[in-house]
């Protein structure tokens, strides 16, 4: 890999060294690239800092101010306060920390620090921050212990017994800022404090500005297109602001070149699982395909159509399909996945459906066995729990080809499971997969097409960031006919009201779920547990009626025998952790109740609610939470059922860490600068041009490209690596 100057090791920097270099690479900054792009956390603007004399008594303040004396105070309760008088040039102000004496050995007499704070009234005006940063540190060989203004008076029954010193020669006092200044304050550490990180970058800024500069690999027509700064500009902008009205656009820019590396690593793991990788063609007879769609009771719906024709479009190309179909709970995703299935059966190929549970891959068979009723396609059922004739079996009608669709779960991925001529390869519930166990059903000779389905819808700019090598189809709308799940938001207090209703509706014949946030209960979180509750509710409000406990540390067979149980309506109520979010499908569960809702995030509560109303009645979700009325997750989730407006919301809320997070994409995938809430408009950009580059250039060789691909590789190598692109 070619070197580029920021790649330099951080302790050949003016400043560091060695040992300084350790410290900072326990903060993650190896290289000078790192330090470039350890970012200020918070900028406050000179117009924003408070005159330390005009500080008063109720504010809430910001103010700037040189040390000028400290000590740690005891009380007479036990109780250490630190406390130091910071003054400028128009006064002083003193600043207390109680609880904390060992900030004494961290700040010294003749720092300058910003401070932020109410302003209250304790002997005079006091400040007990609520955060402080050390903006300077002043060289003295000057004493550095001196008395504290005074907080109490001489005498009194809380009189400070603390250490002492005498005062230096002479009291610096520093200025007021000027108007137009700008602090600004970094993620720091013990080992590195905020004085220290500002000094090494104060030493090496120009150098590092200079080389940034070189590594720009946006064209200027670009950059005018998006309205977007030069690199090296938008660097020095948010580490030396002339206003706090350059940041924004500065961010931008660097929010910009991020997402695009994102989008190249995607284009080019895109454009290796569909081009440098031999496809399948399909060819369309129209036998399956037709008879079934006549076999149907109802007709698909008009985005059912819309994203079949995207499917079967790209599996008649003889280029690998890989892509992603989005549908909330209900939507007919399922449907879909068999059409795709058949037209790979009309093409003399095999079929597979990987989903993630063993009752989950029984439901699905037996739906696409009905079906399938009638027409000369066979299917196959191969989960984990099989028994071994069964098992041999299956795998041998697998291998010969008379199972033209396979249904299972990672048994499909496991040794010893051979295709005759696997075409497709469905994923469902896709999120629920690593990445190394989605990669491995499509690894063949030559490559099925890949369809992943995911039942968390996610807004288009976050599916485009994260599923980026992926074509992105969604069904945004339901089936003619299907009743939204009624929901309500209640406090603890009309908790027995909810339970009357649940009773109700077992009278009925109706199912019901009651989850839990805990297996068990604890000291350390005053919330209801699934064990405990699940013995008071089977000799109270539900004593009479057949219910089970079902959690992640019951045995992995009982847990599915119990499901079973519901399924066919033998258990009548089933108290459960979430374990149940995904994959069960209950027609006669109509109700869920979820106990402290306001611990679940907004995405799991809209999954949590799928699992009812999937039948011919209507269903009801209730969640109780002592917060009902003043979440705004709550209200989010009361006001509505689309997924995609839920998961709009969601990342409003949570933000995008999450995400992320739970799609298992491997290191380095998450965003370190671009925030998809307000830079969702740069992601579109992005992925079009990255997808144009890779079009021209796949393997990034010509010499505009190269820097990019350097940047990329680094950025990402990781995840370069896992799909073979890097």
């Amino acid at each position: 890999m070619t070197f580029l100057e920021l790649d330099k090791p951080v302790q050949f920097l003016k400043g560091v060294g060695p040992r300084r270099a350790e410290s900072l690479a326990r903060m993650g900054i190896l290289t000078a690239r790192d330090l470039l792009y350890h970012l200020p956390r918070r900028y406050d603007d000179a117009s924003t800092i408070t005159p330390l004399a005009s500080a008063e008594v109720g504010m809430e303040v910001t103010v700037v101010g040189e040390i000028g004396s400290k000590g740690v105070i005891p009380t007479r309760r036990g109780l250490r306060i630190f406390q130091v008088v910071i003054r400028d040039d128009t006064g002083a102000l003193t600043c207390s920390w109680p609880g904390q004496p060992w900030l004494d050995r961290e700040l010294r007499v003749g720092d300058r620090i910003l401070v932020t704070g109410p302003v209250r009234s304790f002997q005079g005006r006091q400040i007990q921050p609520r955060e402080h940063a050390l903006l300077d540190r002043r060289s003295s060989g000057r004493p550095d212990r001196v008395p504290p203004a005074p907080s109490h008076p001489r005498g009194g029954p809380d009189h400070p017994r603390g250490r002492t010193s005498h005062p230096p020669d002479r009291q610096a006092v520093a200025p007021n800022p000027a108007p137009g200044t700008i602090f600004v304050t970094y993620p720091a550490s013990k080992e590195v404090p905020q004085w220290v990180l500002r000094r090494i970058l104060a030493q090496n800024l120009e150098w590092l500005l200079r080389h940034a500069g070189k590594e720009d690999a946006i064209d200027p027509q670009e950059r005018r297109g998006l309205g977007l700064p030069r690199l090296d500009a938008a660097l020095a902008a948010l580490h030396r602001p002339c206003s706090i009205d350059d940041v924004a656009p500065a961010r931008r820019r660097l929010a910009y070149d991020e997402l695009l590396l994102l989008q190249l690593l995607h284009a080019r793991v895109r454009d290796h699982a569909i081009r440098e990788i031999p496809g399948i063609a399909m060819v369309r007879t129209n036998r399956l395909v037709r008879a079934l769609h006549d076999s149907l009771p109802f007709e698909l719906t008009g985005a059912q159509v819309r994203v079949l024709r995207e499917i079967y479009a790209d599996m008649a190309s003889p280029t690998r399909m890989n892509r992603l179909l989005q549908g909330d709970v209900g939507s007919g995703k399922t449907l879909v996945a068999l059409f795709a299935m058949l037209l790979a059966v009309e093409g003399g190929h095999q079929a597979a459906l990987m989903v993630p549970t063993s009752i989950l891959a029984e439901q699905h068979a037996a739906r696409i066995g009905e079906l399938l009723r009638g027409l000369p396609c066979e299917e196959e059922l191969l989960t984990g729990s099989a028994a071994p004739q069964r098992r041999r079996t299956a795998l041998g009608r697998i291998a010969s080809g008379d199972a033209q669709i396979v249904v299972g779960t990672h048994a499909l991925i496991q040794e010893g499971v051979e295709f005759d001529s696997l075409g497709l390869a469905v994923i469902d519930e896709q999120q629920r997969f690593g990445v190394r166990q989605r990669l491995a059903l499509g690894e063949r000779d030559p490559a099925p097409d890949i369809l992943a389905m995911s039942a968390t819808p996610i807004p288009r700019s976050l599916a485009m960031a994260i599923h980026g090598d992926l074509d992105i189809s969604q069904i945004d709308d339901l089936p003619p006919g299907r009743r939204p799940v009624a929901t309500w938001v209640r406090s603890p207090e009309e908790r027995e009201q909810v339970l009357d209703e649940v009773v109700r509706r077992l009278a009925r014949g109706e199912q019901a779920f009651i989850v839990y946030p805990l297996i068990e209960e604890s000291e350390k979180a005053e919330l209801l547990a699934a064990e405990a509750e699940f013995e008071r509710l089977r000799g109270g409000a539900l004593a009479g009626h057949k219910i089970a406990l079902v959690h992640g540390r019951v045995a992995a067979e009982d847990r599915e025998r119990i499901m079973r149980d519901f399924v066919a309506g033998k258990v009548r109520a089933l108290v459960a952790t979430t374990v149940i979010e995904v994959g069960v499908d209950v027609a006669g569960a109509t109700v869920m109740v979820i106990e402290n809702a306001e611990r679940f995030g907004l995405a799991q509560l809209h999954q949590l609610r799928g699992r009812v109303g999937r039948g011919e009645r209507g269903g009801l979700c209730v969640a109780i939470s002592e917060a009902a009325g003043r979440s705004r997750r709550l209200r989010a989730f009361a006001r509505t059922t689309d997924g995609f407006e839920i998961a709009a919301e969601d990342l409003r809320i949570r933000g995008q860490g999450d995400f992320f997070g739970a799609d298992q994409h491997g290191h380095g995938q998450r965003l370190r600068i671009a925030d998809l809430v307000t830079d969702s408009d740069l992601v579109g950009p992005a992925r079009a041009r990255a997808r144009a580059v890779v079009e021209a250039d796949p393997r990034l060789e010509r010499p505009e490209h190269q820097l990019l691909r350097r940047l990329m590789e680094r950025r990402y190598r990781d995840r370069a690596k896992l799909f073979g692109v890097g």
